[in-house]
């Protein structure tokens, strides 16, 4: 491109940038993805400009639409994908797993259930919480105290479950 095509351009995307985000964001619904898609847009634009330049907004509106719809399908069939993977792999493992293995896995869970429910009320809900994928930061959140505190009543739940477990398995005599 010329100087002068390349001013017209810019201009062209200053102008219309935050209207094909802006209709991308309502469409699809994720910004960062919006924007990607935006930048996509403009890159389409500038490989191959419509041949009636006071057509640009019907054909970003064209060409945004299609990059909307096509990103939403991906996503729907990366979805189904990734749910076929994992009902396979689960049939797999339960198909894998002998009948002592799976009684063997619900005593273990039962007893873990056991050891958690002779924890105070809220070190089971630390605990639960922390072993579920909660970051610190919703921990705090979902049991309303301090951010910082999170890390300190953990490792205090982590204790007295320790304790627990090995008060438990201790031999009786």
């Amino acid at each position: 491109m010329e100087g002068q095509e390349i001013d017209v351009f810019r201009t062209v995307f200053e102008e219309h940038y935050p209207i094909v985000r802006r209709k991308l964001m309502a469409l699809i619904q994720d910004e960062a993805a919006a924007e990607d898609l935006a930048q996509e847009v403009f890159i389409r634009l500038y490989r191959n400009p419509p041949d009636d330049p006071g057509a640009i907004g019907a054909w970003l509106h064209r060409v945004l639409t299609r990059i909307g719809y096509d990103y939403m399908s991906k996503q729907i069939r990366e979805r189904k994908l990734k749910e076929k993977q994992e009902h396979y792999y689960d049939s797999r493992e339960q198909l894998l797993s002998s009948g002592e293995e799976i009684v063997l896995k619900r005593m273990d869970q039962e007893e873990v259930r056991e050891w958690m429910d002779d924890l105070p009320e809220r070190d089971r809900q630390l605990l639960m919480l922390k072993y579920s994928g909660y970051s610190y930061a919703e921990i705090a959140e979902e049991l309303n105290v301090r951010p910082p505190l999170v890390g300190s009543m953990l490792s205090r739940a982590t204790s007295k479950l320790r304790r627990k477990v090995q008060g438990k398995s201790a031999p009786q005599s």
